[in-house]
């Protein structure tokens, strides 16, 4: 048996894989790539690579076997039909028999455009009849964390979302949990809500970063349409920055406050804080 994992060199997989190697033999580990490159590390640690792509549905032929455990990651191609790369590799594994197929989707909470597709892939995935798990994570600190240059340049953080809040936690969190259930008993079509212990507002994570940096920083509320456009002159595709807002209008609604302790009982311990992700950002 097997246990597969897809979109291995993204930023989640590569979480889950290195996890993954501190508690089974690398050889029970299968990484599936699209760039055998990008996992030339996890390769030369004894993990078995599997070269495939959502949009080649052939290339997952024969990939699975019977009584593998799949982590289907969700994909990031918004332009590509992503329920449809997803359910080539849902038809493949039921295919092939495999023993449990769990998937990260959205909180079930969340109401926005970008869960459209978590919710129409969870659909796909309990019509196949599979033993599944949904693993629904909230936001990671790093959605924010990761791109602090322009907060820090302009000494503002700037959102529409008002005074709503988030239960973010670190991505390794969320890996932590899919190890548990690809490594566990008993994960078999269960839901898991999942989030950080302390939910948060923006006026909080800018006092944060003032705390740690030294510098005034505050929080400026914008309306979602023009936080979009600051997103597309920022480079990003209108149709994502339209995407993004409309989270942070869920944000301002609490759609993303996430209080069912399901992440930290899954990982048996604390979820890291947010104050931790803004350290380790300010660090690299």
């Amino acid at each position: 048996m097997s246990i597969v994992v897809t979109g291995a060199t993204g930023h989640l997989g590569r979480h889950v894989v290195e996890q993954l190697l501190e508690k089974v033999p690398a050889e029970r580990i299968t990484a599936v790539v699209r760039d055998e490159a990008k996992a030339a590390d996890f390769a030369a640690r004894g993990v078995k690579l599997a070269v495939a792509d959502y949009n080649a549905p052939e290339t997952f032929d024969g990939l699975f076997a019977a009584g593998d455990k799949v982590l289907l990651i969700s994909g990031n191609e918004f332009d590509k039909g992503r329920v449809q790369q997803h359910k080539v590799v849902i038809d493949a594994a039921k295919a092939a028999g495999v023993a449990l197929l769990a998937y990260t989707s959205a909180p079930g909470s969340l109401t926005a455009a970008l869960a459209d597709d978590h919710r129409a892939t969870e659909e796909a995935l309990l019509a196949s009849g599979l033993p599944y798990t949904l693993l629904r994570n909230s936001w990671y600190h790093e959605n924010y964390t990761e791109n602090l240059a322009p907060v820090l340049e302009h000494g503002a953080v700037v959102q529409a979302a008002g005074d709503g809040r988030v239960s973010s936690a670190a991505r390794a969190d969320y890996a932590a949990a899919a190890v548990a259930v690809l490594t566990g008993e008993g994960h078999e079509n269960r839901t898991y809500e999942l989030g950080g212990d302390e939910a948060w507002g923006f006026a909080e994570y800018a006092a944060e970063l003032s705390r740690q940096t030294g510098k005034e920083i505050v929080y400026n509320a914008v309306s979602v349409e023009t936080f979009a456009d600051i997103l597309t002159g920022a480079g990003l595709p209108g149709p994502l920055a339209t995407i993004m807002a409309g989270v942070d209008a869920s944000v301002e609604k609490g759609e993303l406050v996430v209080s069912s302790g399901d992440l930290s009982r899954l990982i048996g311990r604390p979820t890291t804080p947010l104050a931790e992700a803004v350290t380790a950002a300010l660090k690299g």
